[in-house]
């Protein structure tokens, strides 16, 4: 148990920190240094009161509990473990989710009743923006466990409070949550955040196995005895042999971070190849067996892998650590945007800026909302800005933030802006490239310093956020040209993803059904053969928005008994359009004869249901939802 210091040293600490700004060095301890400076940073005053958005409605509690689900499932059990432990201790039991939002508590009633004086409640955020320094929000922010007991809490009405919290880590290494115990400061037990730690390693644990079942695994520890125990290391293997997954017991024992997590080979790190794994493993019969690292350390290791497939079986559903996000949900089979969501995945949770480049129309803002909703950022917001929508004079203001009376007609009680809106989620930058030179240049130092001045003065503001920006020009050609700024290119310019246009994607077809069964749930809907053809030919310059609004449109205009979209449901532009000129290379099909065209949409139908199978890893039900078709009718076409 970490030494505290006595009250009027505290005391004495906190009244240097607000005459001058900072702590005394080696006064106290750093990280409680650290988060009072950020507590003060925050705005926050130790005899004051509490920060706005403190707590959530109803509404969004029901979302928060939604979206943590597994975490809740996993959690829960270990928790009432947990507290038994420390029953009749005048203490409760917390676990937050990753933004410092309880979720779940467990506690003595009598001390419950104190707690929820100071709103230790579910949906309650205990962020240090909002509440100082603690537990829950200081382990946030240093992503390490933490022991905040009595007056080191910055707001004076939490000083009764002793607290240990421990963060709880996905198998990517990504924060899911925190879990916290929580007491009245006179009953201090020294195992406290042992207990606490232990615990979160045991949820790590439950989730990690529980999100890997497809995935091959590797049990570690230095001694036999131990695998099996709390203290295992755990690594999660693709099928290709690359480490995709991990608890922090296994990073440590490969001496890895967690931005190794998917750019590392097996073989990098062990002195054998996964083939040699897998086969050393099937002679052990699963025991423990001894491997050796290529430093030379030697540990116990155990295999656990799914049975193999029989031959001709299709491959199982749910091979990677993440299956069924929000960019797998827009996967529609084509391979270029396949290529550009697996990379975003590759970088999500990691201080890398996307740039995502590609035609008026193509999806980006929908491609980097699915990146966001696909991350470790997902509970946060997603902030889109359309830098060219947003007049020259107010853009300042509307990313920055601006103090009472900055300029005339802004609101009298000012506005904090979209950055800090942004913080804990990501930020989005729509067509960045028409973002005036000016602003370019204040952009790029918010970016450097991840600090945020208020247009009309007032104090510097810390800010977290992933950054994703999009353009449609040439952002490259722009920097060589000086219409835009090289070194803010290169800040953004992170991983560069560009989408292909819908005349250049291979999932013309499944893209056209999903479409339209979302303009027409209750109906099955589809196009006059002609017209599909028509449409696959098309050079579509808007581009996906044009194609969805063309749909959408053209489902209108049915009569509530047709069920077929041809000609005459079509805008008079598109229609003459696509009649007086088709494509030149494609005019002679046009024309061709029914049978012709019967085989070329046989073809382009067989095709998109190899890329939904293929997508889905053979799991019928997805590839029928990623095609917008009953499990039956695709059970029709693969025997037909």
């Amino acid at each position: 148990m970490r030494t505290s210091l006595p009250v009027p040293a505290l005391r004495q600490a906190r009244d240097h920190l607000l005459e001058h700004g900072d702590c005394l060095p080696g006064a106290i301890d750093e990280r409680i240094a650290r988060s009072w400076r950020r507590s003060l940073d925050a705005g926050l005053a130790p005899a004051g009161g509490l920060a706005d958005a403190a707590h959530a409605c109803a509404g969004d509690v029901s979302h928060l509990l939604a979206r943590n689900h597994d975490l809740l499932a996993h959690s829960r059990p270990v928790m009432e473990h947990l507290f038994e432990q420390v029953r009749h201790t005048q203490s409760m039991v917390i676990l937050a989710d990753r933004l410092g939002t309880l979720m779940h508590t467990l506690g003595d009633p009598d001390f419950l009743c104190k707690a929820e004086r100071v709103a230790l409640k579910c949906g309650a955020s205990w962020h240090e923006q909002h509440r100082g320094t603690n537990a829950i929000g200081t382990a946030l922010a240093e992503a390490r466990g933490v022991e905040i007991h009595g007056a080191e809490h910055f707001l004076e009405r939490n000083g009764f409070l002793t607290c240990a919290a421990a963060p709880i880590m996905s198998a990517r290494g990504e924060l899911a949550g925190i879990l916290d115990i929580s007491g009245d400061q006179r009953g201090r037990h020294p195992h406290t955040r042992g207990l606490v730690g232990m615990a979160a390693r045991m949820i790590e644990n439950r989730l990690l196995i529980a999100s890997c079942q497809q995935n091959i695994r590797l049990h570690l520890h230095p001694q036999a005895e131990g695998i099996g125990s709390i203290a295992e290391g755990i690594i999660v293997l693709a099928p290709d042999g690359w480490i995709v997954g991990a608890n922090r017991s296994g990073l440590e024992l490969l001496r890895l971070a967690s931005s190794d997590l998917g750019t590392t080979p097996l073989a990098r790190v062990f002195d054998l190849s996964l083939d040699q794994l897998m086969a050393r493993a099937r002679d052990c019969h699963r025991l423990p067996m001894q491997v050796c690292l290529h430093d030379g350390t030697k540990l116990f290791a155990q295999v656990h892998a799914e049975p193999a497939a029989p031959r001709g079986a299709p491959p199982p559903a749910g091979r990677d650590v993440v299956v069924d996000d929000a960019l797998a949900r827009l996967d529609t089979g084509d391979l270029r945007w396949r290529s550009a969501a697996d990379k975003a995945r590759r970088v999500s949770g990691k201080p890398i800026p996307l740039l995502i480049q590609g035609e008026s129309g193509v999806g980006k803002e929908l491609f980097a909302r699915a990146t966001h909703d696909s991350g470790p950022r997902r509970g946060g917001a997603f902030v889109a800005i359309n830098c060219a929508a947003v007049p020259e004079n107010l853009i300042e203001a509307e990313l920055f933030g601006y103090a009472t009376g900055a300029y005339t007609g802004a609101r009298r009680e000012g506005s904090p802006g979209r950055m800090r809106e942004a913080h804990g989620g990501t930020l989005f930058l729509d067509e960045i490239g028409d973002m005036p030179l000016a602003m370019q240049s204040r952009l790029l130092r918010v970016l450097q310093e991840r600090q945020v001045t208020p247009l009309g003065g007032g104090r510097a503001v810390d800010v977290d956020f992933a950054l994703i920006c999009a353009s449609h020009r040439n952002l490259r050609q722009a920097a060589e040209q000086g219409s835009f700024r090289s070194d803010l290119y290169y800040r953004i310019n992170g991983l560069t993803l560009s989408l292909p246009a819908l005349r250049e994607r291979s999932d013309f077809l499944v893209l056209t059904r999903r479409l339209l069964s979302s303009f027409n749930p209750e109906r099955g809907i589809e196009l006059a053969p002609e017209l599909l053809l028509r449409f696959c030919q098309h050079g579509w310059p808007g581009n996906l928005r044009q194609y969805a609004n063309v749909l959408r449109t053209a489902s209108a205009m049915l009569d509530p008994h047709e069920e077929c979209i041809d000609w005459q449901h079509l805008p008079d532009d598109l229609a003459e359009a696509l009649l007086v000129a088709p494509p030149q290379n494609t005019e002679a099909a046009v024309q061709a004869a029914p049978q012709r065209m019967t085989e070329n949409l046989k073809e382009l139908s067989r095709s998109a249901v190899r890329q939904a199978l293929e997508g889905s890893r053979g799991n019928i039900s997805e590839a029928a939802r990623r095609l917008g078709i009953s499990r039956q009718t695709l059970y029709r076409k693969l025997n037909g």
